[in-house]
């Protein structure tokens, strides 16, 4: 690690924002690869996945927390301490609107818990502006200025961005990096995440099983890598890496949905799903998925500690 100069800056920020509010995008863009799961379905994000984004005067560790949500289970009011516990640790927060809704009730809800947090400096970062007309961009960053009067937030910035075209995405890291404390890196050049490699793989597989099912599932599923070893009696220069993981529903009727006409489904879950982690892992995988049911696993204090909240 080489010797930061004088002014070099290092610390936490974390996204904030009703869920699907392009958190998880902008993450995976600022830090350049895919670190925490995008998916088009509301509370796909789990575990507080950190992204690293190493630039030659700061460090930025980013912290994704789970969209903060009106409790509905036991697993709702977990995701929801986790979040809370995360916003007083981190050195900013950016607070995530899309330019594509109307502010409404879940990003006051957000903002007035937002507005407690005193110290905290806080970035309102409007995403998705790939998908409005200038006129209607101009409307929202007026609406999130007096969102902000309303409650007394004083925003450190307000920045307009989408991720999805890399449009501002390097403005974002400048102006959250000037907001860290001054200190050296803390963790060595070329880390994209603290994530353990289980939980990433888990979430890899969470977000192929999610893609395409248009009903109730994706609360309710939820993956974990039982092994993960390299394949014995493999010469050196072909290793393969065998994973083993089972994805848990909480009814049986889920199970054909995520299973498919003839296992079709299961079989292109494994696929796309092998593809991501051959990339994050560099090594050829081979996966061996299984589906099972764990009853109502949601309200269960015992099943979710087994499955790790």
């Amino acid at each position: 690690m080489s010797a930061p100069s004088s002014s070099y800056r290092s610390g936490f920020a974390c996204f904030v924002g009703r869920p699907n509010a392009g958190k998880s995008t902008l993450t995976n863009a600022l830090v350049g690869t895919k670190v925490a799961i995008t998916s088009d379905r509301p509370q796909t994000t789990r575990h507080t996945v950190r992204g690293i984004v190493h630039r030659p005067d700061s460090q930025l560790v980013l912290v994704d927390t789970p969209g903060l949500h009106k409790p509905r289970t036991l697993l709702g009011e977990r995701l929801n301490d986790l979040v809370r516990s995360t916003w007083a640790e981190v050195d900013v927060i950016g607070f995530c609107l899309p330019a594509d809704q109307k502010l409404g009730p879940g990003d006051k809800f957000i903002a007035k818990e937002l507005a407690e947090i005193k110290k905290t400096p806080k970035v309102a970062i409007v995403t998705k502006t790939d998908l409005v007309d200038s006129k209607r961009l101009a409307e929202q960053l007026i609406a999130v200025h007096q969102l902000g009067e309303e409650l007394g937030i004083e925003w450190a910035e307000i920045i307009p961005v989408s991720a999805v075209g890399d449009k501002q995405v390097e403005l974002v890291a400048d102006l959250i990096t000037k907001l860290l404390p001054e200190g050296m890196p803390l963790y060595p050049d070329g880390d994209l995440t603290d994530e353990p490699e289980q939980i990433m793989v888990a979430e890899l597989i969470r977000e192929a099983a999610l893609e395409g099912v248009r009903d109730e599932l994706p609360h309710s599923l939820a993956v974990v890598v039982e092994e993960m070893l390299p394949r014995e009696g493999r010469p050196a220069d072909r290793p393969l890496l065998d994973i083993h993981a089972n994805v848990y529903i909480e009814r049986q009727s889920q199970k054909a949905i995520v299973i498919g006409a003839k296992g079709a489904r299961l079989k292109h879950v494994g696929t796309t799903a092998r593809k991501h982690i051959e990339a994050l892992l560099g090594t050829p995988v081979f996966l061996d998925l299984h589906v099972k049911v764990a009853k109502d696993w949601q309200r269960d204090p015992k099943q979710l500690r087994k499955l790790g909240f």
